[in-house]
C-alpha cells in the first residue's frame, strides 16, 4: 500500500471518528440540558424556599434550641443554608443542601431535643427505622408493667411510647422528603457528567478533525 493510500485511510478513519463523536456530543448534550430543565421544573413545582439569614438567625437564637448546636455550625457543609437564604429550589444543588443541611438539622434536633415529663428522652440520633426498636421495648416494658399491676410506670412509659410514636412519623415525613430531594440532586449530576462528556467529545472530534486534515494535506501534497 503506498503512503499516499495509507495517509487517506489514517486521515479518512479519523474524519469518520471526529463526526462520531459530534453526534455523541450532541445526544449528551441533549440529555444534560433535559436533565437540567426536568430537575428545575419538578423542583419548582415543590414551591420550596430557604429560610431568609433572619428566619436562620431567629432559629439559633431560640431559646429552646440552646442544647442544640447552631444551624450553622451542625454540619460541615451547611453554610450552604445562608448561601442560599430567602431562595426558591431550583437546582440539584439546592435540593442536596435543603435536604442534607435543613431537613436533616431539623431531624436530629428534634430527636435530640426530645423530652417527656421534662425529662430528655435521649434519643440522639435515631431514625425512623431504629425508633423501631424503641418503640418495641417501651411496648415490652409497658406490658411487664401492666402484669406486675404497676400502674404508674405503665401510664410513664405510655408518655414515652405516644412521643416516640409521634417522633418516629415526623422522621418518615422528613427521610421520605429528603430522599425525594437527594434524588433530584443525583439526577442533576447524571446532567452535569453528560454535559462534562459532551464537551470531551467535542474537544475530541476538533483534534481528531485538525489530524484528519494534516493528513488529506499530506497525502495530495506530498510527492510519491
Amino acid at each position: 500500500m503506498s503512503r499516499r493510500s495509507l495517509d487517506i485511510l489514517f486521515a479518512g478513519g479519523a474524519a469518520v471518528i471526529a463526526v462520531l463523536m459530534i453526534v455523541l456530543g450532541f445526544v449528551l448534550a441533549d440529555q444534560a440540558s433535559f436533565a437540567d430543565d426536568y430537575v428545575k421544573e419538578q423542583l419548582g413545582e415543590q414551591k420550596i424556599k430557604f429560610a431568609t439569614a433572619e428566619e436562620l438567625k431567629k432559629d439559633e437564637e431560640n431559646p429552646a434550641n440552646a442544647e442544640f448546636k447552631k444551624i450553622t455550625e451542625w454540619k460541615e457543609g451547611s453554610k450552604c443554608l445562608e448561601e442560599y437564604a430567602g431562595k426558591d429550589m431550583v437546582t440539584g444543588k439546592m435540593a442536596e443542601c435543603y435536604g442534607n443541611y435543613y431537613i436533616g438539622m431539623h431531624m436530629a434536633r428534634t430527636a435530640a431535643l426530645t423530652k417527656v415529663d421534662g425529662q430528655n428522652m435521649g434519643w440522639e440520633g435515631q431514625t425512623y427505622a431504629t425508633l423501631g426498636t424503641v418503640r418495641s421495648d417501651l411496648s415490652a416494658k409497658i406490658a411487664a408493667a401492666k402484669a406486675a399491676n404497676n400502674n404508674d410506670e405503665a401510664a410513664k412509659l405510655q408518655k414515652q411510647l405516644d412521643s416516640a410514636t409521634a417522633l418516629r412519623s415526623t422522621m418518615q415525613t422528613g427521610e421520605t422528603l429528603r430522599g425525594l430531594l437527594l434524588t433530584s440532586y443525583g439526577f442533576s449530576i447524571f446532567g452535569e457528567k453528560a454535559a462534562l462528556a459532551s464537551t470531551v467529545c467535542y474537544i475530541g472530534a476538533v483534534v481528531l478533525l485538525i489530524i484528519a486534515a494534516g493528513g488529506f494535506v499530506h497525502a495530495f501534497l506530498t510527492k510519491k
